[in-house]
């Protein structure tokens, strides 16, 4: 067909020149209508028409390239077929599918009229026959997002009926009412249409057709001049690489046949061929295309204004983004020197712009990994030096990216030194520098966040293949010949010589090479002990990170298997957070996999995960019950003596063994454990086969206690073996008292199964062992177990007599004993104090089961035991009460072991009788006063709370003696008496009445740390919870007692002795420091309507009390009101929804992108607006009044507690400095008073800053691998706003360094608030002459286009010249001023020793 015959469908000998001239006119920004006949003709135009034109076009313009036929324009001409109506009718086409409610047939036809205006551009002659329009160029180049429906085939339709015509028409609507019509209209702008699967082809097909266009005009076309249209392209090609997913492995080599792509892989071919000369400077088109695609790599959406948001993580986001890292590797490898300049502003600029999520960040990183792999080895480290100060930005995501690059870096193939081509950079090159500066640097960050990640990284090290990254680990925390600085270690001193004199310092973690190893050992120490801390950080993340390094460490033998690391890491498994306990098993069961013959890892591995059995929450349990059953009961295999163990049952029998002897102390959980798997059944007759096949091996021990768990759970046993085992340790001598034990459990477990002859039998054993007393403490306590379990029965009367006749046997003859010890005159003499111990123990245990074997000579006896020795007794016979029974009591001279058992026995025979315990009471009361044995006391302690729990009523009377032991001399009894109260505080045994919480309080400052801590559990973890309200319940009395003060007519009246008082007193300034840790306490655990309400009551109760004179303002009230401003001015009184920031925590940065964030930023200075409002108000009203009396009451009496006054008043107006007056309107002095007080304030707070920022530094300079260089200081001005590559802005040391609490204590620093601009030149030579402060002329690499790319310092820039010219440090961009010198002057001397 001719190409003249293709053309009559678009009816051009019938289009209006005045409608043709409109077009034009109007710039083809606007769809001219037509008139409604010639419409109606073009509509039913179909997609035949439009490519059969499309190939003639295609046609001529081959044959004229070649020069067989003439030329289009002159066929055009000689036919009278106006260009410039052609132009306007395929316009006509193209905007017509641009609209949202285009049809099918609308869109196919404006992506043909697009590429048939595409194919005559293409064709020579286009520019001289005026066919080529910017405007248009851009509409149809473009078109495919106008056309495309996006999500295509995800849309549901709005209703079956209406969307089943073919060409996706819409039906009518029927007429309705005005309002429904309004309504309609907002609907139907929001709807969509939806395309079947037929029409999603077509559309696709014309697009395919419309992208070839493009690439043809490419290849014939020139855009050098004009660079708009350069960067729509570029802009268009991004956005197809999403069309549709590429089958099959994609190349980026020139197609031969266009044809055959898909529609990715024509826009990645679209890319290249704009990096062609033809158009455009090759540097710019580069730059230009890798700014679009760092969109891709980072799975953002970039539009031409706004911030790029982020797009989901798809697969097919995924598979895109891969293509496109590919590309750029492949653009680079066909252009290197031009490419790589732009390569390193590529990663910048990917580094600069990540987002905070962790997905996000690994493909990020892994991106970096797989571009910087394209790098020279000098252009790798000079990106590695901007990637060292990178890692210092002062955004918390930015130092978290860096530490994820460098876990990338390290697992690609170490580059060599002598490979970098510039020496200064050389150092930058070794995996060491890459841990040790970049990522093990991080472990002081300000963020937790950050501090956790590099952690967690450092402990991946350690797997990684590299021996280089091993070792570079292996240094930091052993002794080698290297000295590490640690990050913000900062010294300062001066280098002279002959010709200058400048200021140095050593950067942070600069390693030097020295001879010796002791500062080596020294800091390798140090690193562990900051791990160590951080192992006990207050993050959550940071604990569970430090934890994970610290088992790699240990499992790759980097630092000692010592009880200490160890230990660290079984307490873990109580950690407070459910998360770090997780974590912490964990932790430990995979360095019990890895050293598994260790026996210190054995015992930690038992004294984390058995606590674990009984935490409070379940996932905690069912996961230490997991591990006991995988590591314990699973590896039970059946025992062969010709067979040798394997490992894992080698370390099983190992962990029992252990559990036998020295951690005998974790078998209540054990027991726990095996309770939950007795509910869960599993117990099987094979494990108890298997296990009685091992109590004949040497490690029989662990067998018979695994017997001991399991046996009262199973119905079926091989009884026969066992009394074989138990005739054999009757008559054996040497089997230990824990196996024991473990053998009497199961004999008595196995008692209800056994025949009445067999019984009898065991029995006789059991009573005629028993008589020897030869047994240990622990063997008679179950040897008196298993000889209840065999006479118990379903009788009572039975059982009862059984026990009568052999229980009271036994205590027959613990008496006859006792009595000839006591009784007689020399009884004492050759005193057999282990036999006397065990019988008194023996009578204890047995008298518990026969009650009425137990008579008043029985009692006696053992009352004479805890007779004190004469001249006690005769010193303190005077103070006793005639109704204490010590005074019948004859003098002995026991030792000090068997009075403690006395006591214990007389506690367990109380137990049986009632009106024992009325009488021993007072008895074991004075005890605790006047008692001088430690053991004594103690056991008075857990008998008293025994008593307690069953004769509550009577015990409660002498809580006050027992609560009094808090105080006692010896650590042993304030840890027992601690423990042993809060366990019936807890059951409700004991209520908090009278002195007992103060009591309570006062051990939260013991002078031992451990009770101390232990206290602080006790109250926070255990007793809090049950009653939330303690706290704040108890606030105001303890101002009153803790300060002695009793003359209030409702605090402090509660009855005490005078001895009570003044052990338990706080009075005074030596005890202020504690008084106030109490209050501090108290306060952080309060909730906010707490504190709220305590400073209400305080006003109430105690301000308004002297205010109104009910108490006396003498020398005991100025102390209590001086003490209670003191407490008003406390920071943990304030409102936290206050003093809290809005946001993340201090030093993190809130990412703008992160929605979450936002909101519940937005929420909390919305909640501290309203908050700020109520106590504004109650302050005014309940506060302000009293203030005034007092102030006019204290001037009265010249009391020095007006000081106190104004310092609350200082501190408590802070946040209202502008509305002074308003406040104290009441009284216009105090008002000026105050105002003059906080101007002073603020004026000397400002002086100290000043004096803070007035610190000369040299430039900072990254660390080498010998030597730093420092640069001297003089005044820089701003540079000029230009493109330059993204500069990360240093961090600020001295900030970070404070930010911790383990952080040393400098007596001097130096902190350098700049950046430097890395990346620049400063060629010589340019200036000579020039002034000190002009810089030197700098050529700036390039950079991306559209001021994204400008991304400056938050702490200002200066540029790096030669070392004998002198720059200072801009201050926040600060305008240039004076010098400022770093003079301190002694106000801010003083104010430092304050502070100290």
């Amino acid at each position: 067909m001719s190409l003249i015959s293709a053309l009559q469908f678009l009816r051009l000998n019938e289009i209006p020149k005045a409608w043709v001239d409109a077009v034009w006119d109007l710039e083809f920004t606007e769809r001219e209508p037509l008139d409604d006949t010639i419409e109606d003709e073009l509509a039913v135009s179909g997609d035949k028409a439009f490519r059969t034109l499309y190939q003639c076009l295609l046609a001529h313009a081959a044959d004229q390239q070649d020069g067989a036929s003439q030329s289009i324009w002159a066929i055009l001409g000689e036919n009278e077929v106006s260009i410039k109506s052609l132009v306007a009718v395929l316009s006509f086409f193209v905007l017509a599918g641009k609209a949202k409610t285009a049809n099918v047939q609308q869109r196919v036809s404006s992506l043909h009229a697009a590429s048939l205006y595409l194919l005559l551009l293409g064709i020579p002659g286009s520019i001289a026959t005026k066919v080529f329009h910017e405007v248009l160029l851009d509409t149809c180049s473009d078109l495919t997002a106008y056309c495309w429906p996006q999500d295509s085939g995800k849309k549901r339709k709005k209703d079956g009926l209406k969307s089943s015509q073919p060409d996706g028409k819409r039906s009518k609507p029927q007429p309705k009412g005005t309002s429904e019509m309004e309504v309609d209209e907002a609907e139907e702008e929001e709807e969509e249409l939806h395309f079947s699967a037929q029409d999603l082809v077509k559309i696709r097909n014309a697009v395919v057709l419309l992208v070839q266009s493009l690439l043809q005009l490419l290849q014939t076309f020139p855009l050098k001049d004009r660079p708009q249209s350069v960067g729509n392209f570029t802009q268009i090609f991004s956005k197809l690489l999403y069309f549709e997913p590429v089958i099959g492995e994609m190349t980026f080599a020139a197609p031969r046949d266009i044809t055959k792509l898909s529609v990715p892989e024509m826009a990645f071919y679209g890319l290249q061929l704009l990096c062609s000369p033809k158009h455009g400077d090759k540097k710019e088109s580069l730059q230009r295309v890798f700014h679009r695609l760092l969109y891709v790599i980072l799975m953002m959406n970039k539009a031409n204004k706004g911030k790029p948001s982020l797009l989901v993580p798809s697969q097919a986001i995924l598979s895109t983004r891969d293509q496109a890292i590919h590309f750029v590797c492949h653009l680079v490898e066909q252009q290197k020197e031009l490419a790589l300049p732009i390569l390193q502003i590529l990663l910048q600029h990917v580094c600069f712009q990540m987002v905070e999520k962790s997905e996000v960040r690994s493909h990020g990183s892994q991106a970096v990994g797989m571009l910087t792999s394209q790098m020279e080895s000098t252009d790798y480290a000079s990106f590695i030096k901007w990637l060292f100060i990178f890692s210092r930005s002062s955004k918390m995501v930015s130092r978290l990216f860096s530490v994820d690059v460098v876990m990338v870096l390290l697992e690609q193939p170490e580059r060599r030194p002598e490979e970098c081509q510039d020496p200064e950079l050389s150092c930058f090159l070794p995996h060491k520098f890459l841990i040790q500066n970049l990522l093990f640097a991080r472990r002081m960050d300000d963020s937790s966040t950050v501090q956790g990640h590099a952690l967690a990284c450092l402990a991946k090290c350690l797997e990684l293949p590299s021996l280089n990254v091993t070792r570079a680990v292996h240094n930091l925390f052993s002794a080698t010949g290297t000295q590490t600085v640690f990050e913000g270690e900062i010294t300062e001193g001066s280098l002279s010589s002959q010709q200058t004199q400048k200021t140095y310092r050593t950067l942070p973690f600069r390693t030097v090479e020295i001879s010796s190893t002791d500062c080596s050992d020294c800091d390798a120490k140090e690193n562990l002990a900051l791990l160590l801390r951080r192992v006990k950080d207050s993050k959550t993340n940071v604990r569970k990170s430090a934890l994970q390094t610290l088992v790699g460490l240990l499992k790759h033998n980097v630092i000692t298997l010592s009880w200490e690391n160890l230990a660290t890491l079984s307490e873990r498994c109580r950690d407070l957070a459910v998360s770090v306990k997780k974590k912490a098993l964990q932790c430990v069961g995979e360095l019990l996999a890895a050293k598994p013959e260790c026996s210190l890892v054995q015992k930690a591995w038992l004294q984390g995960v058995l606590p674990a059995v009984m935490d409070s929450e379940n996932s905690v349990q069912d996961k230490a019950v997991e591990a006991l059953d995988q590591v314990l009961l699973s590896q039970v295999k059946p025992y062969s003596a010709s067979r040798h163990l394997d490992a894992s049952q080698r370390l099983t029998w190992d962990l029992l063994g252990l559990l036998c002897n020295e951690c005998r102390d974790l078998s209540r959980y054990f027991s726990r454990a095996f309770t939950i798997w007795s509910k869960q059944n599993t117990f099987t007759q094979t494990l108890i086969t298997n296990l009685i096949s091992h109590t004949e091996a040497n490690h029989a021990a662990g067998a018979w206690l695994l017997l001991s768990k399991v046996v009262a759970s199973s119905s079926r046993f091989p009884y026969g073996k066992i009394l074989d085992a138990w005739d054999s340790m009757v008559s054996s001598k040497d089997v230990p008292a824990t196996t024991c034990c473990h053998i009497l459990c199961v004999m008595g477990d196995i008692a209800v199964h056994l025949n009445d002859d067999t019984k009898d039998r065991i029995v006789v054993d059991l009573m005629s062992w028993l008589k020897t007393f030869t047994l240990s403490l622990e063997v008679i306590c179950a040897a008196v177990e298993t000889l209840y379990q065999l006479g118990r029965s379903e009788d009572v009367k039975q059982t009862l007599a059984f026990l009568n006749q052999h229980c009271g046997e036994v205590v027959s003859v613990c008496e006859a004993y006792l009595a000839g010890i006591i009784l007689r005159e020399k009884g004492a003499q050759n005193l057999n104090e282990e036999l006397m111990v065990k019988h008194l123990h023996t009578l204890g245990v047995a008298s518990l089961h026969c009650p009425a074997k137990v008579g008043k000579r029985t009692v006696l006896l053992v009352e004479s035991v805890l007779t004190t020795h004469s001249d006690k007794l005769a010193e303190c016979q005077e103070e006793l009460p005639a109704s204490l029974p010590l005074s019948q009591f004859k003098a002995n001279s026991l030792p000090s072991k068997v009075r403690a058992h006395g006591v214990i026995t007389l506690g367990k025979l109380c137990l049986q009788h009632e009106e024992l315990v009325q009488k021993y009471l007072p008895v074991f009361a004075r005890e605790l006063e006047v008692g001088t044995e430690v053991a004594v006391r103690n056991n008075v302690v857990v008998i008293m709370c025994d008593l307690c729990v069953k004769y509550t009523n009577i015990v409660d009377h002498y809580i006050p003696n027992i609560s009094a032991c808090l105080r006692d001399s010896e650590a042993v009894i304030r840890e027992q008496t601690l423990i042993m109260l809060t366990n019936l505080l807890q059951e409700g045994f004991v209520k908090w009445k009278g002195s007992l919480f103060f009591r309570f309080m006062v051990a939260l400052v013991d002078p031992v740390p451990a009770i101390a801590s232990l206290c602080e559990y006790c109250l926070l973890h255990l007793l809090l919870k049950k009653n939330p309200e303690m706290f704040s319940q108890h606030f105001i009395e303890c101002i009153f007692h803790f300060s002695s003060y009793n003359k209030h007519k409702s605090y402090n009246k509660f009855p005490q002795s005078e001895r009570e008082k003044v052990q338990f007193s706080l009075k005074g300034a030596q005890h202020r420091e504690k008084r106030f840790r109490i209050y501090r306490f108290l306060l952080e655990h309060f909730t906010d309507t707490q504190r709220f309400n305590i400073t209400v009551k305080i006003n109430q109760t105690i301000l308004a009390c002297f205010a109104d004179e009910e108490l006396p303002l003498d020398a005991d009230g100025a102390e209590i009101l001086s003490e209670t401003f003191n407490i008003l001015s406390l920071k943990e009184i304030k409102l936290q929804a206050i003093s809290t920031p809005a946001g993340s925590a201090a030093g993190e940065e809130p990412e703008e992108d992160n929605m979450a964030t936002m909101a519940k930023a937005a929420l909390q200075v919305a909640q501290k607006k309203v908050v700020s409002q109520v106590q504004k108000k109650a302050f005014i009203e309940n506060t302000v009044p009293f203030i005034i009396r007092l102030k006019s009451l204290l001037e009265q009496k010249r009391s020095p507690v007006l000081g106190d006054l104004m310092a609350y008043l200082q501190v408590t107006m802070q946040d209202y400095c502008n509305e002074v007056k308003e406040f104290f309107s009441g009284d216009e002095q105090l008002a000026a008073e105050l105002e003059f007080a906080l101007k002073t304030a603020a004026k000397e707070i400002k002086m100290v800053e000043q004096m803070d920022n007035c610190s000369l530094t040299g430039d900072a300079r990254t660390p080498t691998a010998q030597c730093s260089v420092q640069g001297s200081p003089v005044r820089s001005r701003p540079l000029p706003s230009i493109f330059t590559t993204p500069q990360p802005p240093r961090r600020n040391l001295l900030s970070a360094r404070l930010a911790h609490t383990d952080r040393r204590v400098w007596e001097e620093h130096v902190q350098s608030k700049s950046i430097v601009l890395e990346g620049t030149v400063m060629p010589k030579g340019v200036v000579n002459d020039r002034a000190i402060s002009t810089p030197k002329g700098v050529n700036i690499n390039l950079t991306f286009d559209e001021g994204v790319s400008v991304i400056s310092s938050d702490r200002g820039i200066s540029v790096v010249g030669e070392t004998g010219v002198l720059h200072v440090q801009s201050n926040e961009q600060q305008a240039p001023g004076l010098r400022q010198w770093n003079v301190q002057s002694p106000l801010r001397q003083r104010k430092k020793s304050s502070k100290y």
